[in-house]
């Protein structure tokens, strides 16, 4: 049986994603899937980002966070959700981000950095970072978390992978998603 530092996990992120890693079975072999989607994949991200905004904006509760003034960004903001477009320079500027997002988890070596830059993934969305205008509450996230997903296993499913290198790479791509669902509640907890 091993030991885990309950109080540690809440204090140290490395710490964490060990725990969670381990206990979800998350290993070199799903990372070398990951990795090994990479050239299938990275041609779809635009497809991806597409889809994920096509769905973000077909609900009011998803599309009114896009409203507010973007953390990094210094362009024109809309007035309102109607004026609000998937061409407009601030949902430009979050599709990028987006894209490198998920070219970096099929892309970036499974380090200490990547675990930082997931769990700032999580803390962005909420008033722990990024703007303080802008809070997505958790059931929102879980939702999205949920699309990208099925997205991204629907992807998998069509790319012709014989059967053991399919069924890896969707897996992989499961525990990992898990993983990522974790560093972002950690950051709704009072």
């Amino acid at each position: 049986m091993q030991h885990i530092n309950e109080q540690q996990l809440e204090s140290d992120v490395a710490y964490r994603f060990g725990y969670v890693s381990g206990f979800v079975g998350f290993g070199e072999a799903d990372i070398k899937a990951i990795h090994g989607a990479a050239p299938a994949l990275a041609p779809l991200v635009p497809a991806i980002v597409d889809a994920v905004y096509n769905q973000l904006f077909s609900y009011d509760c998803t599309k009114r966070h896009f409203v507010p003034r973007q953390h990094g960004y210094e362009g024109d903001v809309p007035e309102n959700m109607e004026d609000l477009t998937q061409d407009h320079e601030m949902i430009q500027f979050r599709k990028k981000h987006l894209g490198a997002y998920l070219v970096k988890l099929v892309t970036a070596p499974y380090d200490e950095n990547l675990v930082k830059y997931l769990d700032m993934v999580g803390k962005m969305h909420t008033v722990h970072a990024g703007s303080k205008n802008l809070i997505v509450p958790l059931v929102q996230m879980n939702a999205l978390m949920g699309f990208v997903a099925d997205a991204l296993n629907n992807i998998i499913f069509g790319l012709g992978l014989d059967r053991d290198t399919e069924i890896a790479t969707i897996r992989a791509f499961s525990k990992l998603l898990w993983i990522q669902n974790d560093l972002i509640t950690r950051h709704y907890q009072a």
